[in-house]
């Protein structure tokens, strides 16, 4: 995967730059670096010495329908975000044309960052969770979960004030160029910062449900967050605020997604004795 990320960047710099092929050259370098982690998997697992290895299989359709299911929240967050991202450069136009666009790609690159974190603590801890809600272990189930919220609750206050501290240097390695963007995009990553604080209960929250086995609230906390209430605030609070409303939308959407969170978090309590 790293391999694969130098190679991106190495190559947008070679097609966009020294080939002159713009946003085309752009989709290539990404194509082209998504070879490499789809060949090295595919060579691992062509090789029959490994414990993991392609061979002939059983259609469990019935499971396959289930996991599909179960993972839905994941398919909706992707769709979600496309959508998301066209309707904020939209936006992003309407009120500070070509910089705004430029400032939000940034901010979501810098987010990917800090982001990052409360993906992999979600993903990682999903077995457990599932490990023990299907050993029935409820006092592991319990303590997993109290640590989680503690562990949440700490690392997004440790984000949001590393981020108000360090928005102005980290946005200054994409626009130290543009004086004026720079200034655009580190107040806006400063406004932006503030939804690390809920955002990572929801992203747990959904993994959470998903590792209980329960894909409809996962994809129900997924498909509100990600895309309703994100269309909501970012139509209304530009209204408002300006271009520091489409800054504060995602905020907004997270404290609304974190009531929706919290909600099924107390209702599913007893089901699955977590809490």
């Amino acid at each position: 995967t790293m391999i694969a990320g130098i190679i991106n960047a190495g190559l947008d710099y070679v097609l966009i730059v020294s080939c002159d092929l713009g946003i085309a050259g752009a989709a290539l370098a990404t194509g082209l670096g998504q070879m490499v982690p789809a060949l090295a998997g595919l060579v691992f697992f062509l090789n029959q010495k490994h414990a993991l290895h392609l061979t002939r299989f059983t259609m469990h359709t019935k499971e396959l329908i289930q996991a599909c299911y179960n993972g839905s929240s994941e398919m909706v967050t992707n769709l979600s975000a496309s959508v998301v991202s066209i309707l904020y450069n939209f936006q992003l136009m309407s009120i500070a044309v070509e910089n705004g666009v430029a400032a939000y790609g940034v901010i979501m690159y810098v987010n990917i960052i800090f982001m990052a974190i409360f993906l992999g603590y979600s993903i990682g801890s999903a077995p457990i969770v599932s490990y023990h809600y299907g050993a029935e272990n409820h006092t592991e189930l319990k303590s997993m979960f109290r640590k989680s919220l503690i562990l949440l609750t700490v690392s997004g206050v440790i984000l949001v004030v590393l981020s108000e501290l360090v928005a102005r240097p980290l946005v200054m390695i994409f626009t130290s160029y543009d004086p004026e963007l720079l200034d655009m995009t580190a107040s806006g990553f400063q406004l932006y910062a503030l939804a690390f604080l809920p955002m990572g209960f929801n992203v747990w929250g959904s993994a959470f449900f998903t590792a209980l086995n329960n894909g409809a609230v996962s994809a129900c906390i997924s498909f509100l967050r990600t895309l309703v209430f994100q269309i909501i605030v970012v139509l209304t609070l530009p209204i408002l605020l300006g271009i520091d409303g489409i800054w504060l939308s995602i905020v907004a959407a997270e404290l609304l997604s974190l009531a929706v969170t919290v909600s099924f978090l107390l209702v599913k309590r007893k089901r699955y004795q977590y809490a």
